[in-house]
């Protein structure tokens, strides 16, 4: 049995019904956001944001970042058999979310 609950069908659609600026990728075990900001610095000062937060939750984003753009992805690694969405992810797509 996994570490962590992976997310069903239902909770799923829940999760991207309660974050509509959030996509399915991997083929559904993970969540993608693309975030613009004006600047280089915004968006750094933006990604400093999440870490704190992401440490706070134990739960960290893979991330790409390039000038003013950031791409987010969360996935819980040790969901299913080889990572899938959880509650984790989530709390951490709300969390990110709250800070814009």
């Amino acid at each position: 049995m996994p570490a962590v609950p992976e997310l069903d069908d239902t909770d799923r659609a829940r999760l991207l019904s309660d974050n509509p600026d959030w996509a399915l990728a991997r083929e559904g075990t993970a969540i993608t956001r693309t975030f613009q900001f004006s600047d280089f610095s915004e968006a750094w000062g933006f990604m400093s944001r999440v870490a704190l937060i992401a440490d706070s939750h134990d739960h960290h984003p893979e991330w790409f970042n390039v000038y003013a753009k950031v791409e987010i992805t969360l996935t819980t690694h040790d969901a299913g058999l080889s990572g899938g969405l959880s509650l984790r992810d989530a709390k951490m797509a709300r969390a990110i979310d709250g800070l814009l």
